[in-house]
This record gives C-alpha cells, structure tokens and sequence, in this order.
C-alpha cells in the first residue's frame, strides 16, 4: 500500500482531563513524555494526546507517511489545497499540515 495512514493526534486544552477521557472510554494505555502523551491502542494506528499551548486547540488529525514531504505539499497545493504548516524538522523524521480544498486539515509525515 502507498501512502497509508499511520499516525493519529488528539489536540487538546486540557491534557489530564483529555487523557481520562481517552483512557476511560477506548481503555487506551497512555505513556506520558515531555510534549506529548503516547497513546498504545493495541496493535492499532500509532498516536497521541498534545496541548500546544496556541490554536488550534481542539482538533483531531490522521497523518499519511509519504516519501518527500515538501513533494506531497507541493503536489497538494497543485490539486488546491493550502499549506498550513510547512516541512518542520522532529527527532523522528518531518511532517507538514495541510488543509485541503475544502477545508479539512491532514498531516503529511515522513519517519526517519
């Protein structure tokens, strides 16, 4: 399969209150770190719980792992869609944020 799904994040204000939640309702085990909270669901899609501090606050993203990820925003914006972050460097690899023409935000990742 190209392009698959592989990761998911769960924009939040409130961490603790969001992390019960999550745990409660899925019985997700969760793992705490410096920035984020680690979701295991399992065998399932990788994830995880953040408060960036900033807007968005509340929101929900899947990410599609691609081979070159300043590739796929051009390409994106091409079919009309609008970058919203571009490529940032992370200790695992890079990602971007994209909305595409109608609005709905998508992560583009690439692991190292």
């Amino acid at each position: 399969m190209s392009n698959p799904v592989v990761f998911f994040e769960i924009g939040c204000q409130n961490k603790a209150r969001t992390e019960e939640f999550y745990s409660k309702l899925f019985d997700w085990k969760l793992r705490r770190e410096e920035a984020a909270t680690t979701i295991d669901t399992d065998g399932g899609i990788a994830g995880h719980i953040i408060s960036l501090g900033h807007e968005p606050r509340h929101y929900t993203m899947f990410y599609v792992q691609v081979d070159d990820v300043q590739a796929a925003l051009d390409k994106a914006e091409a079919l009309g869609a609008k970058t919203l972050v571009p490529v940032i460097e992370i200790p695992t690899g890079s990602f971007a944020w994209l909305a595409d023409p109608e609005g709905n935000t998508i992560g583009l990742i690439k692991p190292k």
